[in-house]
């Protein structure tokens, strides 16, 4: 299944609820943390719970994730307590200190799949690994860590920024400045290194569909899988941009086709071009992200 776009969606509202499963992401994200003021979660738990049990069992529309509280509070706990009978698809989780910090939740989720007859390991984590200073020095440690769970890894800006003091993120050209720059390669690095997703953060300014369609097909270009997602109609301009063209797919077929039809060779010749491993590698992976 493809995970492109992954939009969060407030937990205390019903309306934009009820529209959520209907927006075309991949991945809908019901946001019990930031979106959601501390009056209103417990109400937002439980409406949380209600959108899962109607939509994460369904045969098709979109995975169904639930965004918990941060780690270091008593929240997450109620969050799970509350949430996890309707069988949440995975957990996102904000302001992760590092790899070591998932084990407590790791030993959580299989408490609560064993209590509510869910599939022992099925509920899967990708933490927001770059919202404190600290953080974001470790993200490499995840590249080696010990958390089977992990479907991917993702980051944020927003917190980091502010957390560091910093009257911009972006350049007077729209390019990350040298601090994003590098916790954003780090996320790519570490996830690639781990054989997990990696997930690109959100384009803040929702109305820039232009800005968002650029930065889109540059976070698949430098090897992202997918982008995270705050206003409905940022859904189709990341779908768009995470689908390979039909020529790209036909140039990935051939390549493919070329090296079968020459087995054991390292490289070759394809219309002009000289080919070796790497692009038979990038090929198949293509190919494989259409299934």
């Amino acid at each position: 299944m493809a995970m492109r776009s992954w939009l969060f969606v407030p937990g205390d509202s019903e309306t934009k609820l009820g529209k959520a499963a209907g927006l075309g992401a991949d991945v809908v994200i019901v946001d019990l943390e930031d979106a959601v003021a501390p009056p209103a979660k417990p109400q937002a738990r439980l409406l949380a719970k209600a959108w899962l049990e109607r939509h994460s069992g369904a045969d098709a529309g979109p995975s169904c994730w639930l965004r918990i509280n941060a780690l270091d509070t008593p929240l997450w706990r109620e969050d799970l307590a509350v949430a996890m009978p309707g069988r949440p698809h995975g957990i996102v989780v904000p302001k992760a200190a590092g790899p070591e910090q998932l084990q407590a939740l790791a030993g959580e989720l299989a408490t609560l799949e064993q209590r509510h007859g869910i599939a022992p390991g099925s509920t899967r984590i990708v933490p927001l690994v770059s919202e404190t200073p600290a953080a974001a020095l470790g993200i490499a440690a995840y590249a080696m860590a010990a958390q089977p769970r992990l479907a991917g890894l993702t980051w944020g800006a927003e917190d980091l920024s502010a957390a560091l003091g910093a009257s911009r993120k972006r350049d007077a050209q729209g390019r990350w400045t040298d601090t994003f720059r590098f916790v954003r390669a780090q996320v790519l690095l570490a996830a690639h290194a781990r054989g997990v997703m990696a997930i690109d953060t959100l384009h803040a300014e929702f109305r820039d569909l232009d800005g968002l369609a650029r930065v889109a097909a540059e976070a698949r270009a430098d090897g992202f899988a997918g982008m995270l997602a705050i206003h409905p109609s940022q859904v189709p301009v990341i779908n768009a941009a995470f689908t390979p063209t039909e020529a790209e797919i036909a140039q990935a077929r051939a390549i493919v086709d070329a090296f079968s039809a020459h087995p054991g060779v390292g490289a070759l010749a394809l219309e002009g071009r000289m080919l070796d491993q790497p692009h038979l590698e990038q090929a198949r992976r293509l190919l494989a992200s259409l299934d």
